[in-house]
């Protein structure tokens, strides 16, 4: 079931917080990821004997990556925009395969300028956003998410950012957000909850990085269990296990999923090389030093290896099993 009324998507925070659960907000920028969220979910609410909710997410204009226009080779963000939400719609909506699962359909990094087509269109298919400001000085960044907060209040549930995740492909380092911060920034703004910089990056292709929860547990003091966690992807699981008691209410994901299943299917090709290449590929590639002779395994090109549906099983079967292991940190059954 897709939900959008900003009534019922607060019910749905409420709830989850009075169970002490995270809501994992999932980033697609493809049908196969979001079937592959929405599967993990539904078996794992199968298992415990309940609903649960999960936020599928996607960004437009972002530069750091607009997957709107990734969804599509049109590379057409409207375009990408519209299947993304008929995506879900046939999947989890109602008479959907997946529709015993609760959808929330979230605007991710909606940007203050570069956005505001989108920002200024009827969205009520969504039932979050998060008004990005956040490469403003402070106060600016208050002005404008303030003036959308006035704007939209009630009709849509508002991720603010109160300070910038810094890109890990580059070499700025911004300051993390204070406990100070964080309290004006929320009660200045109006915004439901609040992005803050906890030491997590974007985009980042290692898990090298920690997570500072002592100072999330400062600022959940002043503002309670509204923050929101990017960057998630850069920090190893065992760092994020305990997010609620951080006052963590939501975790944005990405690039874990994309980078860790990519590594599953190239392990796959490289293993059936003569299944997916055919044998004179596999001695192209032998001869020029890519390949060992471990390759010559005699098999004949598959059909079965060079199909769409191939990749697509190996990418959704991983995402689908990282999905389920972090509905099995974040939803825990008391």
């Amino acid at each position: 079931m897709i939900i959008t009324e900003f009534k019922k998507v607060k019910e749905i925070f409420d709830e989850s917080a009075k169970k002490g659960w995270v809501i994992p907000c999932l980033c697609s920028e493809n049908q196969t990821t979001t079937e592959a969220i929405l599967e993990a979910c539904s078996e794992y609410g199968k298992k415990i004997g309940q609903r649960v909710p999960i936020i599928i997410a996607i960004t437009t204009l972002y530069s750091h990556r607009t997957q709107a226009v990734n969804y599509t080779y049109s590379k057409d963000w409207k375009t990408g925009l519209k299947l993304f939400k008929d995506d879900i719609k046939a999947l989890a909506g109602e008479g959907g395969k997946y529709s015993d699962v609760d959808v929330l359909i979230h605007l991710d990094h909606v940007q203050f300028d570069d956005d505001i087509e989108l920002i200024n269109s009827d969205l009520s298919d969504y039932s979050s956003i998060m008004y990005d400001a956040s490469n403003l000085p402070f106060e600016q960044n208050i002005e404008m998410t303030k003036k959308f907060v006035e704007k939209m209040k009630g009709k849509i549930f508002i991720e603010g950012a109160c300070d910038e995740i810094v890109d890990a492909t580059g070499s700025v380092r911004n300051a993390l957000t204070t406990p100070e911060n964080a309290k004006r920034y929320i009660e200045e703004t109006g915004v439901d909850m609040i992005v803050a910089n906890l030491g997590t990056e974007h985009r980042a292709t290692g898990k090298e990085l920690k997570y500072h929860g002592d100072l999330a547990r400062e600022i959940k003091k002043v503002i309670g269990n509204t923050i929101v966690l990017h960057g998630t992807s850069s920090v190893n699981n065992d760092q994020v296990t305990e997010l609620f008691n951080d006052g963590v209410c939501k975790v944005n994901i990405w690039t874990a999923l994309e980078r860790d299943s990519s590594k599953v299917l190239f392990y796959d090709m490289v293993k059936n090389a003569s299944k997916v290449g055919g044998p004179e590929m596999v001695d192209k590639l032998i001869e020029e030093g890519y390949l060992t002779e471990k390759c010559r395994t005699g098999d004949k090109i598959n059909l079965a290896y060079f199909t769409t549906l191939y990749r697509q099983q190996i990418i959704f079967n991983q995402i689908k099993d990282m999905v389920t292991e972090y509905l099995n940190m974040w939803y825990i059954v008391k």
